[in-house]
C-alpha cells in the first residue's frame, strides 16, 4: 500500500510541475479565506482522489480542495486526509518548498504518511511505525538526531509570529532555519532540526503526513498542553499550536 501511495504522490507531483515550468496555465485564484489555489492543487488532488477512489473505494478521502461537510464526515474512523499542494504559497513564489501530502487516518492517528517534494525529488514515508527517505530510488530509514545547540525549523511563510518570537528568546541557546510546507515535520524526523513549534493556525490536511512521517521517526508531535494532534473528524478543520520535537 505504501509504494502505491508513494507513486499516487509522485504522479500528483509530475502534474504540478507541469504547470510550475509553465507547460499549463497558473490559473491562480484566492479561496473564501484568502488562501490561494491554482491549477496545480486541482490537477494533482483530482489525480490523489481517482487513484486513492481505485485503490481503495471503500475508505472516504478528505482533500483540501474537496472538504466534505461535517454531516458526512463525523462518523469516519478510517480516512484519507490529503493536501495536494501544501505550500502553494511557496509554489508561487517558486522556492521549491511545496509538498504532496497523503495521510491515512484510523481512530484519529496518522497511521500512514507521504510526503513528496516535487522540486527537491524528496520522498519522505512512513506506515507501522517505521519511516524512510527516499535517496537516489533508494529508501533509507530516518530517524531523530540529537542537536546542540537544537536546530529549530519555522515557517517560511509565517515566521513573523510574535508568540513564536517570545518563545524563541525563553528557548535558551538555539539556532534557527526556515523552510515551507510540512517540509519542517521532515526536517525534524531525519535529524537535521530537533524542534518546530507552531503557534499560527493550520489545517489538519496541512499536519497528518508530515505528523505520521515525524512520529514514525522518533519525535513527538503535540499540542501546547502536551496532548498528541488528533485527527477524529470534527467540524473545524483547524488543528491548535502544537510543536514537533525530539524530546
Amino acid at each position: 500500500m505504501l509504494e502505491n501511495i508513494c507513486q499516487l504522490a509522485r504522479e500528483a507531483g509530475d502534474a504540478i510541475m507541469r504547470v510550475y515550468n509553465g507547460e499549463q496555465p497558473l490559473e491562480a485564484s484566492s479561496k473564501s479565506d484568502d488562501s490561494p489555489v491554482t491549477a496545480a492543487d486541482i490537477a494533482a488532488h483530482e489525480i490523489i482522489m481517482a487513484g486513492l477512489q481505485k485503490l481503495t473505494p471503500e475508505i472516504p478521502v478528505l482533500s483540501e480542495e474537496a472538504p466534505q461537510s461535517w454531516d458526512e464526515r463525523q462518523s469516519w474512523q478510517r480516512y484519507w486526509l490529503v493536501d495536494p499542494l501544501d505550500g502553494t504559497k511557496e509554489f508561487l513564489k517558486r522556492n521549491g518548498e511545496f509538498t504532496v501530502n497523503i495521510a491515512l487516518i484510523e481512530n484519529g492517528k496518522a497511521v500512514m504518511g507521504v510526503v513528496y517534494a516535487p522540486v527537491l525529488k524528496e520522498m519522505y514515508s512512513a506506515a507501522e511505525g517505521k519511516a524512510w527517505k527516499e535517496e537516489g530510488g533508494v529508501n533509507n530509514p530516518i530517524h531523530i538526531r540529537d542537536g546542540k545547540p537544537p536546530l529549530v525549523v519555522i515557517s517560511r511563510s509565517h515566521g513573523n509570529d510574535p508568540e513564536l518570537n517570545e518563545y524563541l528568546q525563553q528557548l535558551g541557546e538555539h539556532q534557527t532555519t526556515s523552510i515551507g510546507s510540512s517540509l519542517k515535520f521532515c526536517l525534524v524526523a531525519e535529524g537535521k532540526a530537533q524542534l518546530y513549534p507552531r503557534f499560527g493556525p493550520t489545517n489538519i490536511w496541512d499536519t497528518a503526513a508530515g505528523h505520521a512521517v515525524a512520529v514514525a521517526a522518533g519525535a513527538h508531535v503535540n499540542d501546547w498542553q502536551g496532548r498528541p494532534l488528533d485527527y477524529t473528524p470534527r467540524e473545524s478543520f483547524l488543528n491548535p499550536g502544537f510543536r514537533v520535537s525530539i524530546f
